[in-house]
C-alpha cells in the first residue's frame, strides 16, 4: 500500500512538538504552584567601586574601646557575709551584773502578809528577801518553811534563774543543812547560809556528818544538788578572806552563786548602816566582776549609793520600802543607784 511520506513526517513532527509543549506547560504550572513555598535567596549586590564607596555611618562604626586601670577585686564568700564583732574575753569579764532590789519581808505587814509580798513585786521589786531566824544563831525568831510556802502561793515562781519573784532566803540558823530540803520544798530559789554557822556544832543532827559540819563547800554542793542556788553570808566580824577558797573551787558545785555582806548585826531590822563593811564589797567586786554581791542592813535612799559605789548589785531594804508612802519610788531609787554605778543610766 502506498503511503504518503509527508504525512508520516508531519505526524511524527506534530507528536514531537506536542510532547515538548506538554512538558513545557507542566513545568510552568509546577513552578507557579510551588513558587510561594520556595525559599528565595537574596541577591547580594556586587561591591561598589572604590571611588563610589561612602565612609561608615555612626550606627555602623565599631564601639569604642575604653581602657581603665580599675580591676574588680577577687571574689570572696566572706565579702557577702555581714561583719560580726565578738567581745573580747576581758570585756566579758568586766560585765557588771544587773541591779536587783530585794525588799526584806521582815518589815512587811504581817496582817496582810501574802498581799503585801505580791504587791511589792508589782511595785517593781525583783526578789523577796526572806529572813529565817531560829533563835539560836541569832536571838530573834521569825518563821519556817510553812510560812514561806504560804507566801509562795501569792508570788509566782521565777521563769528564769535570778528572775523576778526569786525567793532569796537568808538563813540565820545554827544548823543550816537540816533546813535545805524543807526550804526548797516550800519554794525557796536561793538558799543563803552563814559561813559562821557551817562550823557550829550540830552533832545532834543525824543528817550532818562529821566531815560536812566543818566544810562549807560540802554544804554548797548539797544545796546545789537540791536544784536551788547557794549563797554565803558574812557577819560584820568575819573577814572576807574566808570566801576566796570557796569562790576559787575547781568544782562548780562547790562555788557559791552569791555572797551576802551584812552591814548590820544579823537578827534585827531597823539598825544603822555600817559603812565600815563596804571594803569587803569592794574587794569582792574587784576580783569577781560578774559575781552577785548582796548588801543587807540599814540601806535607804541616802545610803544605797555608798553600797552601789563599792560594787553591790543586790540591794536589801526592809523598812525603807515597806514603810514608805510610795514604795515604787523607793524601789526605783535603789535600782537607779546601782545602774548609775554600772553606767546604764
Amino acid at each position: 500500500m502506498w503511503e504518503d511520506p509527508n504525512r508520516n513526517s508531519t505526524t511524527e513532527s506534530s507528536r514531537g512538538s506536542g510532547s515538548i509543549a506538554y512538558h513545557s506547560f507542566r513545568s510552568h504550572v509546577r513552578s507557579c504552584t510551588l513558587q510561594p513555598f520556595r525559599k528565595r535567596r537574596r541577591a547580594v549586590p556586587p561591591p561598589l567601586p572604590a571611588h563610589e564607596q561612602k565612609p561608615d555611618t555612626p550606627a555602623t562604626q565599631p564601639a569604642p574601646t575604653h581602657t581603665s586601670s580599675f580591676s574588680p577585686p577577687p571574689f570572696s564568700l566572706s565579702s557577702l557575709l555581714p561583719e560580726i564583732t565578738f567581745p573580747t574575753r576581758s570585756a566579758v569579764d568586766k560585765m557588771a551584773p544587773k541591779a536587783i532590789v530585794a525588799p526584806s519581808i521582815l518589815a512587811a505587814d504581817f496582817g496582810h502578809f501574802g498581799h503585801a509580798c505580791h504587791k511589792t513585786i508589782e511595785q517593781g521589786a525583783d526578789w523577796l528577801h526572806v529572813d529565817i531566824m531560829d533563835g539560836h544563831f541569832v536571838p530573834n525568831i521569825s518563821w519556817g518553811p510553812g510560812v514561806v510556802a504560804k507566801i509562795r502561793g501569792h508570788v509566782e515562781k521565777p521563769i528564769e534563774t535570778w528572775g523576778k519573784g526569786t525567793f532569796d532566803c537568808h538563813m540565820m540558823v545554827s544548823e543550816p543543812k537540816k533546813w535545805v530540803k524543807g526550804m526548797k520544798d516550800a519554794g525557796a530559789d536561793l538558799y543563803c547560809f552563814h559561813y559562821e554557822a557551817a562550823f557550829s556544832s550540830d552533832s545532834d543532827n543525824p543528817e550532818v556528818q562529821s566531815d560536812e559540819k566543818t566544810n562549807p563547800r560540802a554544804l554548797i554542793r548539797f544545796i546545789h544538788e537540791q536544784g536551788i542556788l547557794a549563797g554565803v553570808a558574812l557577819k560584820p566580824a568575819t573577814s572576807v578572806d574566808v570566801v576566796w577558797e570557796l569562790l576559787e573551787s575547781e568544782d562548780p558545785l562547790e562555788r557559791p552563786d552569791m555572797v551576802l555582806i551584812m552591814t548590820v548585826e544579823p537578827g534585827f531590822g531597823g539598825q544603822k548602816f555600817m559603812a565600815s563593811e563596804l571594803p569587803k564589797v569592794q574587794a569582792l567586786r574587784e576580783r569577781y566582776p560578774e559575781l552577785n554581791i548582796e548588801v543587807d542592813g540599814g540601806l535607804t535612799g541616802s545610803t544605797v549609793h555608798q553600797a552601789a559605789d563599792a560594787g553591790a548589785n543586790v540591794i536589801v531594804a526592809g523598812s525603807a520600802v515597806f514603810g514608805a508612802q510610795d514604795p515604787a519610788a523607793v524601789i526605783s531609787i535603789l535600782r537607779e543607784a546601782v545602774e548609775k554605778k554600772n553606767g546604764k543610766l
